[in-house]
Parts: structure tokens; sequence; C-alpha cells
């Protein structure tokens, strides 16, 4: 049996917050005047990994959004509506927490700014984390390795030595191509289970 990891590795979205994309496009396409199938359609292409890259800021990020819907919406209320799709997943953040200081915690997200804006103050717990590694900081994006590299990095451990919890196949798969003892998430539960399996 491997002994327990030194570092646990946690996705974001679908992991510690959800985020319901059906909901962000039927608010974005009412606001547009466009149905919510549309509204996807649009926004298919519409800088998202540029702006999880970090190319594009806040400003950016409403611009184009703006000029794929064909609507003109206020920064305010872009913001808003930007991050209205998040819900923070409370059942498992008191497994995360006791987490800290026996393992090193790192957050390893694909995201962009105004998602890490909004969700910051409303979970305090990554204030506890060893390090965030945001994809729009450093400019990598899974399943690239050199987000993970990075993680590890942060973590100071071998990829043996870290777990890492993601809800997307592809990113879990992505981590044991490194080394790293990848986990599918999918519910709280399941999570408390995969860590006692791993003696934490």
């Amino acid at each position: 049996m491997s002994p327990p990891p030194r570092a646990v590795l946690l996705d974001l979205g679908n992991v510690l917050v959800f985020h319901d994309n059906g909901l962000l496009f039927r608010r974005l396409g009412a606001r547009a005047g466009l149905p919510a199938a549309e509204a996807e359609r649009r926004l298919a292409g519409a800088g998202w990994t540029a702006a999880n890259r970090g190319l594009l800021g806040a400003e950016g990020i409403r611009r184009t959004v703006c000029e794929a819907l064909g609507a003109d919406v206020p920064a305010e209320e872009f913001n808003a509506l930007w991050s209205s799709h998040f819900t923070v997943h409370e059942e498992v953040l008191p497994r995360v927490e006791g987490l800290v200081g026996r393992v090193k915690l790192v957050l390893l997200s694909n995201t962009n700014v105004l998602h890490v804006a909004y969700l910051r103050p409303r979970l305090p717990l990554l204030e506890r984390f060893d390090h965030l590694v945001l994809s729009c900081e450093v400019g990598h994006v899974k399943p690239e390795p050199s987000i993970y590299q990075e993680a590890l990095k942060h973590a100071g451990c071998e990829p043996h030595e870290a777990a890492f919890f993601d809800d997307i196949p592809e990113f879990v798969q992505a981590a044991n191509a490194l080394g790293i003892r990848g986990h599918l998430f999918t519910t709280a539960a399941s999570f408390d289970a995969q860590l006692e399996a791993m003696g934490l």
C-alpha cells in the first residue's frame, strides 16, 4: 500500500463550487434577447481559453462576450451575470478544511479573473490553501503538463507524492500521465472515501 500523499491538488469548479453553465447561458441569453441554446452557440468560441490563460482581463471578457451576444451590458451588471451560476459546495468544505496542515493543499483551476474575483470572498477556505495555481495567473491551462508541474513545484513534492481531484476525466488522465495520483471527483461522500483509502 502506498503511503498517504504529501500534497492534495484540488480543482475548483464542480469540486469546491458548483457551476451551472446552462443557467449562465439562460441568463446571458435572456439579457441579450436570445434563446439559451443560441447564447451557448455564440459563446462556444468566445474567448474562453484566452480568458482562462489570462489573455483577457475583466473588460476584455465583457467586450468579447457582449460582442458575441450582440448586446452591450454595463460592467457592473455583466460581472454579476457572468458569475451568477456558481454555488458553494458546502458539503465538501469541512473535509477539505480537515486537510489543512496535514498535507500541502494546492488549488489547480482553469478560471478567469472575473470568476476569481467573485469566488475568493465567498470561499474564505481558499486563504488556508498553501498555494492557488490559477490558469489566468500562470498562463497555462489543464490538461497541459506545465500547469500540473507548476502545482507540484508549489506543493514541494514529487508527482507520486501528490493526489489530484478533478471532475473532468481528461484532466485526471493528464495528471496520471505525469505520475500524479489522479482521481475523478464525483460527490463529497466519494471524495471522503477516496481520501480515507489513501490514509487521509
